[in-house]
């Protein structure tokens, strides 16, 4: 069985590694990790909660410290030496936690400039020497005019490339690419191909080892799957009976709308249900408030539309409802991913109407 001392990595990670209880690598960084290390670059398709985000994460702070290491640290300001781009301010927060994990005995420097923050504390995150950027894609070729500044970058990363959903994103990520030194090792993640995933293969990535998990674009094999069958669109006494007890900690509720999920939302309260709301189009001081309750496991149920579905590192979601199931096969996937990950056991209930019955069959031939 492969551990992480199979591979060559600088002391202080291997121990940042034993000390977090992290022995054993997940398929897809078994598959990637040997190619990152030796400075190639890939794209990794893999399920949610495979384990990507520490497969890119290594590679970078051993590359970058072995560079301290032998002499050429960074001496420059507002010059980082590697670029994760992430499609959400919430995962760029994610990324930037794991990142420094792993930086206490590194001490490499992160710095994050992410949507939703004002240009003048992205200017200041910017400021002075560091080694990592972590960046949304609205915001980093802003930076440029500002002093932020590529000559120095030796590797970029696209995080869940398959929820860059605005059509400005390839031109960005080509912009960016071109300010970059040539040659640079490049790195794409992501848990289905999507046509803006598709697109960056073919612009970008086109002579670059793809590595597939057995997982990716099927549901994880520790999840358990309940269908629901719902009779003349009456949802509600169905959610209130699977909710009582126990059954409701921890729970991830999935509407298609923000009024879908609004509405259910002030049902479940008058009901005296613990319940917060996290969707597009809110405050996002009191969404990320909302989000942080249900982590902090201060409210049992979080009730969301595709929001939540991408990116989200939830650690004690027992389980996904599918209150209103999604259009999509890829959205599914997507939903279901944030339970039952890193090899934990998890259930997803989905509420099946006629109009779902392509979507349940789909699944069942998977």
């Amino acid at each position: 069985m492969s551990t992480f001392d199979n591979f060559t990595l600088v002391p202080s990670l291997k121990e940042t590694l034993q000390k977090n209880n992290f022995y054993t690598p997940t398929e897809i960084q078994n598959l990637t990790l040997p190619e990152l290390l030796n400075g190639r670059s890939v794209v990794g398709l893999a399920e949610t909660g495979s384990g990507k985000t520490l497969a890119y994460v290594l590679p970078i702070l051993h590359k970058l410290k072995t560079l301290e290491n032998e002499g050429n640290a960074v001496k420059e300001g507002s010059r980082p030496r590697a670029i994760v781009i992430v499609p959400t301010r919430e995962l760029g927060e994610q990324v930037s936690k794991v990142f420094k994990t792993f930086t206490h005995e590194t001490r490499l420097r992160v710095r994050s400039i992410l949507g939703g923050t004002t240009m003048n504390m992205a200017k200041r995150n910017i400021g002075g020497c560091f080694e990592v950027l972590v960046a949304t894609p609205s915001r980093i070729l802003q930076l440029v005019e500002h002093g932020l500044c590529f000559d120095d970058v030796r590797l970029i990363v696209f995080d869940e490339a398959d929820q860059m959903l605005d059509d400005s994103f390839i031109p960005t990520a080509n912009r960016l690419v071109k300010a970059c030194p040539p040659n640079q090792q490049m790195v794409l993640f992501s848990a289905t191909i999507s046509p803006v995933v598709e697109g960056l293969i073919n612009q970008l990535f086109s002579k670059v080892q793809v590595f597939k998990s057995k997982g990716s674009h099927r549901v994880v094999s520790t999840l358990t799957t309940r269908n629901e069958v719902i009779i003349n669109g009456d949802r509600f006494p169905v959610i209130c009976e699977l909710l009582k007890g126990d059954k409701k900690k921890g729970a991830l509720i999935f509407t298609n709308t923000k009024s879908q999920c609004d509405k259910l939302a002030e049902q479940l309260k008058e009901k005296g249900f613990d319940c917060a709301t996290f969707r597009g189009g809110m405050d996002r001081l009191e969404r990320r408030k909302n989000l942080q309750k249900f982590v902090d496991g201060e409210v049992d149920i979080l009730i969301s539309t595709d929001l939540a579905s991408r990116g989200l590192d939830f650690k004690d979601v027992t389980c996904v409802i599918n209150y209103h199931l999604p259009e999509e096969m890829d959205n599914y996937l997507h939903r279901v991913g944030r339970t039952a990950r890193a090899g934990k056991k998890g259930m997803v209930i989905n509420f099946v109407t006629e109009r779902d019955k392509e979507l349940i069959n789909g699944l069942a031939r998977r």
